[in-house]
């Protein structure tokens, strides 16, 4: 369900459920969390780059089944404490990392790509979160301060209020996608975007990274009340 392959100093890890449209599992989180230690405790790895299997997706959220025993607002909270150190992980890590996009891009998969230092699309990918629509759910505090720093309050209160999803021209024009590109492009471009974090100054580029985070963090309140008052509906 999740590959890692190494080639030269890239660290690849490939989301790998194409039939469910690369929907996280929990074996999926912990991969991901093993593939971040990975790259982080070997100094010839100099950067990790996230993909999804296929064309259709990258991560099309957590997968729905995880939800089927919830009954109280105290499973929402801990089932979003349990997500919460995966997101957190990829964010500190040592290493650049960068999100290759093709296709769906929501839920869970768009706060992977936002703990991401960059993100690469096709103009055919799709971003957000359109819970109001589906499971009726709601984000956690970090997932909305994500999005409210790379998107801005307006779009994000626009994309989860009308349920829509953007285009990776969209989010390009937003500032959340680094380079936008037709799909035959795709492994170029992202190819052009790697090459000089491989050689760049590594702890230049972690100092930027963690003061980056450091900021983001610092003002971030507690939200385990919006999250039980939904999950409880």
């Amino acid at each position: 369900e999740l590959s890692v392959d190494r080639s030269g100093r890239m660290l690849t890890v490939t989301f790998n459920r194409p039939e469910r449209h690369n929907a996280m599992t929990w074996a999926m989180y912990d991969g991901l969390y093993q593939a971040c230690d990975l790259a982080d405790s070997h100094d010839d790895i100099a950067v990790m780059v996230l993909r999804g299997a296929g064309e259709k997706s990258f991560v099309s959220g957590t997968d729905i089944s995880q939800f089927g025993a919830f009954s109280t607002g105290a499973d929402g909270v801990a089932y979003e404490r349990r997500i919460e150190p995966f997101l957190t992980r990829i964010e500190s890590m040592r290493v650049p990392t960068v999100a290759a996009i093709r296709g769906y891009c929501v839920g869970a998969g768009i706060a992977i790509a936002a703990v991401c230092d960059l993100r690469v699309a096709t103009r055919s990918a799709r971003f957000g979160a359109p819970i109001a629509r589906t499971l009726g759910n709601c984000l956690s505090m970090n997932t909305y301060s994500l999005l409210v720093e790379h998107l801005g309050r307006s779009r994000t209160v626009d994309l989860l209020l009308r349920a829509r999803l953007i285009s990776g021209e969209e989010a390009h024009a937003a500032g959340f996608v680094c380079e936008v590109c037709d799909d035959d492009e795709f492994d170029s471009v992202l190819e052009g975007v790697v090459a000089p974090l491989l050689s760049h100054a590594p702890l230049s580029m972690w100092a930027c990274k963690e003061a980056v985070r450091r900021l983001r963090v610092s003002a971030l309140p507690n939200g385990d009340d919006l999250v039980a008052e939904v999950f409880a509906s």
